[in-house]
C-alpha cells in the first residue's frame, strides 16, 4: 500500500491517494486545507480515484475538505469514491452530499 497524500493534478483538480486512515488522516487534512485556500480557481474537483483503502475517516476528511472550500468560496466536487467510501457514505446517509458539489 502506498503512503497517502493530497495534491494538485490538471487546472482545478486535487488528486487523493493511497490508504486513509487515523494514521494518514492528520497530513491529509492540513495538506488539502492548504491546497484548497492557496488554489486559484474558484471551482475544485476532487478525485478519489486513487484511493486505495478507506475507512470512515476518509469520509471525514471529505466533509473537512468541502468546509474548507465553502470557507475559501469555492465549489468542490468530490468524484470517483472508490467501493469502500462509497459503501460507508451510502450507510452514513452522505453519498448525496458527494454527488453533486457544494
Amino acid at each position: 500500500m502506498s503512503q497517502a497524500s493530497i495534491r494538485q493534478g490538471a487546472a482545478g483538480e486535487l488528486l487523493l491517494v493511497g490508504v486513509l486512515d487515523y494514521r494518514t488522516a492528520p497530513a491529509l487534512r492540513e495538506a488539502g486545507r492548504q491546497l484548497i485556500a492557496k488554489h486559484p480557481a474558484s471551482a475544485l474537483k476532487l478525485s478519489c480515484a486513487q484511493v486505495e483503502k478507506s475507512s470512515s475517516v476518509g469520509l471525514s476528511l471529505l466533509l473537512a475538505f468541502m468546509r474548507d472550500a465553502k470557507a475559501a468560496n469555492k465549489r468542490l466536487a468530490v468524484f470517483d469514491l472508490p467501493a469502500d467510501m462509497r459503501e460507508i457514505a451510502q450507510v452514513s446517509g452522505l453519498l448525496e452530499i458527494f454527488s453533486q458539489p457544494n
